[in-house]
């Protein structure tokens, strides 16, 4: 949940633009410097910072020269360059960490080294964001998110991810998508003029238009089999790519413990796993040898994710077990046992047993506009006025109401604190309503404003690098994860042990820790 507090809701938007400003390591080939999905035009237009990003020549040369200079003789470098500013306002900007960035520079010009396309430089950004993503725009811009680097296990697989963004590139794909894109972009173009004042339809024709342009099943298959023949070509492990498909597919059924901010910016989206796909790589990889034939690299991985930024920044809003802390906001609020909590972009969602789901957000509203008179403004459908009464959430004044649905009954309160205002929604099945007071009450009545020590004491979450111990085993090192609930599961999943795996005295192992 975004920092600001806007009438249309509490999202990551303005928080987004303030941190827009684009970090990103230009890669040339033969020397390294050490989603699949693109946004049309339809998403909101936002400036990034003009920035230069440097990088050297091969050959005698070594000026300084811009990524964009050294792509000005490439026609679809405009396409990657137009939409750069919209992938960073979509996810979060880009996140800043030299180490990291070496790492992965790293890993990109090991790769471009091997390549087919041997003019083309490439720009990688991380992106900030804790969804589980990759993709490349034509003209080389090479993005991977965070989420998804603390997912994966060695360098071997994020090469395996990149080669197939790569791939993407170099057979065109997406020149093809933004055909698909263009003939879409007339209704599109009606679509907004007549929605112009309706945000959520405008949000409504993003995704389309997101979803309109992912690749094919055929292009990913093809993208999957380049980028694995340049991943072994580069001295990689050619299985990484059949590993790591496994590792994402794990990964959905966990999805909250990485708080991913949106399905429709998540790699998983474009790329299921289908155990077809994963039996199509290992075929693949085949041709360079058995299993651990290539380098995974590790160790150097390991270095270069060690601090790196665990799911979602302050100005989001972290969750910490059955608890959302906000401490740009100060307020904090906690479901009951057995709920599960995600900060998605629009709002914070929690679903808990029987079918219950809570919606919590933000708006502001004029001091002057009551509680009550908001409360029946007509946002609520369904609304029983005969059920609005005031109340008191600790000092703070509240309203609550009940309302109905379809086969859904709900539990709307809202609580004031300043110009703002904080919305709760908890819907049951009608056939449950009994249950719906007790739930509703004891969520928003856990609303309270944090005092500024509580506030000071809140760090984000990051990856750690442990060392494994004697006598250290699974149970003992998933005990120091801290704010992610099912810790057994998570460092399992980490770690790659989902297909099982021993703890190894002197191995280095990923944990989340502040």
């Amino acid at each position: 949940m975004g920092h600001d507090v806007r009438s249309q809701g509490t999202g990551r938007g303005a928080s987004t633009r303030a941190r827009s400003t684009s970090r990103a390591v230009l890669v040339l080939p033969l020397l390294a410097l050490a989603g699949c999905t693109t946004l049309g035009a339809g998403l909101e237009e936002t400036a990034a910072s003009p920035e230069l990003q440097t990088g050297f020549l091969p050959g005698q040369s070594r000026q300084p020269v811009s990524f964009e200079a050294v792509q000005s003789s490439d026609p679809q470098s405009t396409i990657g360059k137009s939409q750069h500013p919209k992938i960073l306002a979509a996810y979060g900007g880009a996140y800043s960490d030299p180490k990291l960035e070496l790492m992965l520079a790293g890993i990109v010009g090991k790769l471009g080294a091997v390549s087919s396309d041997p003019g083309r430089a490439y720009k990688i950004t991380v992106l900030n964001s804790p969804n589980i993503n990759a993709f490349a725009l034509p003209g080389g811009y090479l993005y991977v998110t965070r989420g998804l680097l603390a997912l994966a296990n060695d360098s071997a697989e994020v090469a395996a991810v990149l080669a197939h963004e790569m791939g993407h590139v170099r057979a065109n794909h997406g020149i093809e998508r933004q055909q698909r894109e263009e003939a879409a972009e007339l209704a599109g173009r009606v679509v907004t003029e007549v929605l112009s004042s309706d945000t959520a339809a405008r949000a409504a024709l993003a995704r389309g238009r997101l979803n309109l342009a992912s690749f094919s099943r055929n292009q990913e298959l093809q993208a999957d089999e380049m980028g694995i023949q340049q991943t072994g070509d580069a001295g990689y492990d050619a299985y990484a790519a059949a590993r790591f498909l496994k590792t994402m597919d794990s990964f959905s059924s966990f999805r909250n413990a990485f708080q991913a901010s949106n399905p429709n910016l998540d790699f998983l989206a474009s790329h299921p796993a289908a155990p077809q796909r994963v039996e199509l790589a290992r075929k693949h990889a085949s041709a360079f040898g058995p299993e651990g034939t290539g380098a995974t690299d590790r160790e150097r991985y390991l270095s270069g994710i060690d601090g790196m930024l665990f799911g979602d920044t302050a100005s989001e809003g972290y969750v910490r077990g059955r608890s959302f802390y906000h401490p740009g906001l100060g307020i904090t609020f906690a479901v009951p046992e057995g709920f599960a909590i995600d900060n998605t972009a629009e709002a914070v969602l929690a679903t808990g047993p029987g079918d219950t789901a809570v919606r919590f957000d933000g708006i502001a509203v004029p001091e002057r506009t009551s509680l009550t008179d908001y409360i029946q403004s007509g946002w609520v459908g369904g609304l029983d006025t005969a059920s609005i009464r005031p109340v008191k959430i600790g000092a703070l004044d509240a309203v609550t109401a009940e309302a109905s649905g379809g086969s859904y009954v709900f539990n709307v309160t809202v609580v004031r604190v300043g110009g703002q205002i904080y919305r709760f929604l908890t819907a049951l099945p009608a056939d449950s309503s009994a249950r719906l007071a007790g739930i509703s009450t004891s969520i928003a009545s856990s609303f309270r404003l944090l005092a500024p020590s509580e506030r000071e004491q809140l760090k984000p979450l990051r990856i750690r690098i442990v060392t494994a111990r004697a006598g250290d085993t699974e149970s003992s090192i998933a005990a120091r994860i801290q704010g992610v609930d099912r810790k057994v599961e998570m460092f399992r999943l980490l770690n790659d042990f989902e297909g099982g795996g021993t703890v190894k005295v002197g191995d280095r192992y990923k944990i989340v820790a502040e």
